[in-house]
């Protein structure tokens, strides 16, 4: 029996990936920007069983079937063909944060079962292969492999489409206070909704102006520059989430309190204050601000009718082993 552990942060994007131009390499229409959350994590072990007749995935103490189950044994199955590995394998998972809510679990989820799937059946792959991998199950988990602020390259194919760390989690002290408005699982989940983006107008308009919005995002981050990185990510977040309002069908992931949010987050940027807001594929709101003023951002933002709770994270760094 070979087993490994691993874990992995979810991570928030500033530059947004919405669309594939390869639905099934999970290749996208353009390339994007994160920044990893530290504090929130999925932990997973691996271990090939001889004995085990099937693949068994056990996610928060229940055990997982169907289609959640036939996205891990995927990646099992690529990790078998490059090792040699013939074995079925066990993976128990577990998240200390809501899972299919707008925080991206599946991105935590796929860049810790990468990890720790690899090392369990005996490969010693660099980041950049290990991001690949994690990009199969979830585009988004490629960005969780690599430290800190991370840009996930589009590339020209499978073998250059990675992430990589534009600067360490220590770089900039920023804070993400991850504004929970709903934990229950949402509708429609991001791979179906990465199938209806071309649907939109604005989809087209949105990929077409997508190298301007990397260009600045990084330029934000390498100078730490608050204020140009809180215009273009707030930018970015709005663009995507019209096109999926557009789409055939149209996704509505707002609730009230969403909308709430982001009107209480403009007024605040009104009178000076350094915050801005993104949302995934959710209804919760991720607003970013300077690490020093986050315990005050987040008991404002506790106050606003709707939020449920509040949690403050950091800069997270790569996905590591654990012995």
């Amino acid at each position: 029996m070979t087993t490994a552990t691993a874990q992995a942060h979810p991570n928030i994007a500033f530059i947004k990936y919405w669309g594939n131009r390869d639905a099934g390499l999970r290749l996208p229409v353009n390339g994007s920007i994160s920044m990893n959350l530290d504090g929130l994590f999925t932990k997973t072990t691996v271990s090939f069983q001889p004995s085990l007749a099937v693949d068994e995935l056990i996610i928060n103490g229940r055990e997982v079937t169907g289609k959640g189950l036939e996205r891990v044994s995927f990646i099992l199955d690529l990790v078998r063909q490059k090792s040699g590995v013939k074995a079925q394998a066990e993976v128990i998972s577990e998240n200390n944060f809501p899972t299919g809510a707008g925080v991206a679990s599946s991105a935590a989820a796929f860049a810790a079962l990468a990890l720790a799937a690899t090392k369990a059946a005996g490969l010693n792959w660099t980041e950049a292969q290990v991001s690949r991998l994690a990009r199969l199950g979830s585009g988004s988990a490629s960005r969780s492999i690599p430290a800190g602020f991370v840009e996930w390259k589009m590339g020209s194919g499978d073998e250059d489409s990675y992430a990589v760390s534009i600067a360490p989690p220590e770089y900039w002290a920023l804070a993400d206070c991850v504004v929970l408005v709903s934990s229950s699982h949402k509708g429609t989940g991001s791979t179906e909704g990465h199938a209806l983006a071309s649907t939109s107008p604005f989809q087209v308009v949105r990929v077409a102006d997508s190298t301007r919005r990397l260009d600045i995002c990084r330029q934000a981050i390498l100078e730490r520059d608050f204020d140009l990185l809180g215009a273009i990510i707030q930018q970015d977040s709005d663009m995507m989430h019209a096109v999926m309002i557009t789409s055939q069908p149209g996704l509505f992931y707002w609730e009230p309190a969403t909308l709430g949010v982001m009107t209480a987050v403009r007024q605040w940027q009104s009178g000076g204050v350094q915050v801005a807001y993104t949302i995934d594929a959710g209804p919760n709101v991720h607003v970013i601000c300077p690490q020093a003023i986050s315990k005050s951002i987040a008991e404002n933002l506790r106050s606003l009718p709707g939020v449920n709770s509040v949690l403050i994270t950091g800069v997270g760094g790569a996905a590591h082993l654990i012995p």
